[in-house]
């Protein structure tokens, strides 16, 4: 094998990976924080954004305590969006978190990144397609890429390496169980 053949094909098996995590059933964001657990165990550092969230979920208080190799950072309000008729600040607050995502990607310095509700950000029009798309096809090599929420954009799963779509089944809200801390958020 040539040296330029070898360097190839490692770069082809060495690169980050892209996942997308999502469908209609709940669990997008767990499975993701999850794989986050898992390279943190091996020393990997992972940076978490958040597009259309501002509580402080139990995954930011979890990482603010126990830890320091795992960033987050919401870019939303702690209210809904409006599907069809979003508010200046929710495209504000997209466009903020997104300029942050692009910065840590390009930076190197995070092994994962994962943007959690980015598929409905897009989806909601708070964020152009193309730009998304263009931050995959320029990611570093050695950056591991999660991309959560419901509405994945087919140009999205077509560039994925891995794609989930978690479906409901049945969800305790039709059963009356409320939302509570440690479940929903």
């Amino acid at each position: 094998m040539t040296d330029n053949l070898i360097e190839e094909t490692l770069a082809k098996f060495n690169r980050g990976v892209v996942m997308v995590i999502t469908g209609n059933g709940k669990g997008k964001t767990t499975a993701a924080i999850g794989q986050a657990l898992r390279a943190l165990g091996h020393g990997k550092k992972v940076f978490m954004i958040q597009f259309m969230k501002g509580k402080k979920y139990g995954e930011v208080l979890a990482a603010e305590k126990c830890l320091p190799d795992f960033t987050i950072r919401q870019s939303g309000l702690d209210s809904f969006v409006m599907r069809d008729n979003p508010a200046p600040i929710d495209i504000e607050l997209a466009k903020e978190g997104f300029k942050l995502a692009g910065q840590v990607v390009a930076s190197g310095e995070y092994d994962l990144v994962i943007l959690d509700e980015i598929n409905v950000a897009l989806d909601f029009k708070l964020l152009p397609l193309a730009e998304v798309v263009d931050m995959i096809h320029n990611k570093p090599a050695t950056v591991d890429l999660i991309l959560t929420g419901r509405y994945a954009p087919q140009e999205i799963i077509d560039l994925a390496d891995t794609v989930s779509d978690i479906q409901e089944i049945r969800h305790h809200y039709t059963r009356g169980i409320k939302e509570r801390a440690g479940m929903e958020y």
